[in-house]
């Protein structure tokens, strides 16, 4: 069985279009969590990840999608969940509020952050760490840091797609397949209509610097900020 891992698509509609355009052939497809937040689709990705997904998580920003002064010192992701929350009807917040925070698929444990601290990020230097969560499965999916990263650890494999909507490894739009059946660990990548994004951003009135982050020229510049606030 192949299985297709999306993580962290925040509401940025092309990039999610591109990676579902690019993907492989999947027996099933995973979203791993944080579908809204930043970005200016949320209704729209909200729908695709319904329609295309067969098992989806909740992360954290879906988890705090009626609550956006809990990132009153991120700018940028009180903005964006302010915006989801004005533009999803109250059917799709039911839906966001309602998902489950992990899941056993087959032998693998899905999950948007860390197992245990829903809050926890999961660095690729972390890996090594999971190996009490490894005991009992094939292997870990997990996102949250927007950083595309895999290992196999102990015969076990982790595995993080990085991030559909907002990478922060790159400008291209991530995720990854696995084969359940041999561990094979395959990651992706793929362009996307990023000036459509940013367009949409300024028209919305998110702030500039959620543009910023996507755009290559604004690679440089941030390299000295913390790129998790």
């Amino acid at each position: 069985m192949k299985i297709g891992l999306l993580s962290d698509i925040h509401a940025n509609r092309p990039a999610l279009e591109a990676v579902l355009d690019d993907m492989p052939t999947v027996d099933l497809l995973v979203c791993l969590g944080d579908i809204v937040g930043y970005n200016p689709f949320p209704a729209e990705c909200v729908e695709m990840v319904r329609h295309e997904c067969d098992v989806v998580l909740q992360g954290n920003h879906d988890r705090e999608v009626t609550n956006p002064e809990r990132y009153d010192n991120n700018r940028q992701a009180r903005a964006g969940l302010k915006y989801a929350q004005r533009e999803l009807q109250d059917e799709q917040i039911e839906y966001l509020l309602a998902l489950p925070t992990q899941q056993e698929i087959g032998e693998f444990l899905a999950v948007h952050s860390h197992p245990t601290n829903l809050d926890e990020y999961v660095f690729p230097k972390d890996f090594p760490k999971m190996r009490p969560y490894l005991e009992d499965h094939d292997g870990i999916f997990l996102g949250h840091t927007h950083l595309q990263h895999e290992a196999v650890i102990d015969d076990r494999l982790i595995v993080n797609p990085g991030s559909v909507g907002q990478p922060r490894d790159g400008t291209a739009a991530r995720y990854a397949v696995v084969d359940a059946d041999t561990h094979e660990i395959s990651v992706y990548s793929t362009e996307y209509a990023i000036q459509e994004v940013t367009r949409e951003i300024k028209r919305t009135g998110l702030p500039d610097a959620t543009a910023e982050r996507l755009t290559p020229e604004d690679r440089g510049r941030r390299r000295d900020r913390n790129p998790w606030r």
